[in-house]
């Protein structure tokens, strides 16, 4: 397997990892690691970071490989999204304990600016947020779907999108646009 291994053979490593096999597990790891490991430097920005990232996200593919659905993303796409999920909770979880370390406590909550005040009911708002985009990407068409994914979670252009999907620049851009006009009126349904 090379950097551009078959979904095919990255879905058959995701279905033994789910069933506990740690040889799967490994050739994962070896044939996924360093795109996974660009990803999550381009979400931490450090490298010491970044194999932190890199490494909470091959726990999670461990635990939780068996809710892959290839029907849904590309198996390289889902990885993409367990390693930026984790990379944005290990800057979250920085940024609270900088804020722990930094900041003297004190009851008066005008100290904080608003954007770095998130309470629990915004914490709540995020993660319905999250659930509900999921949905609305399953309710697009697979080719759009997947469109959309790789362009958000591997940061790639329009142009990026045609040549390895091998699809006419015209069909990805006009792709793009429905599925985002469509996930915008999704998403306004369930605000």
């Amino acid at each position: 397997m090379s950097a551009n291994t078959p979904d095919s053979e990255l879905m058959d490593l995701l279905d033994r990892i789910a069933v506990q096999d740690e040889a799967a597990l490994k050739h994962l790891y070896e044939h996924a690691a360093s795109r996974l490991y660009g990803l999550a430097l381009r979400v931490v920005g450090n490298k010491e970071w970044a194999e932190d990232v890199l490494q909470e996200s091959f726990l999670g593919i461990w635990r939780t490989a068996g809710s892959y659905r290839a029907s849904l993303s590309p198996p390289m796409a889902w990885m993409g999204l367990v390693v930026r999920s984790r990379g944005l909770d290990f800057l979250r979880r920085r940024r609270v304990q900088r804020l722990h370390l930094n900041v003297a406590w004190d009851d008066d909550e005008s100290s904080q600016p608003a954007s770095e005040a998130q309470g629990p009911m915004q914490l709540v708002e995020a993660s319905e947020q999250a659930v509900v985009l999921h949905q609305c990407l399953q309710r697009l068409e697979q080719p759009q779907r997947q469109v959309v994914s790789l362009a958000y979670l591997r940061d790639l252009s329009h142009s990026e999108l045609a040549s390895q999907l091998q699809l006419p620049l015209g069909t990805v851009k006009t792709w793009m646009r429905r599925s985002l006009e469509q996930l915008r009126k999704c998403m306004a349904r369930h605000v």
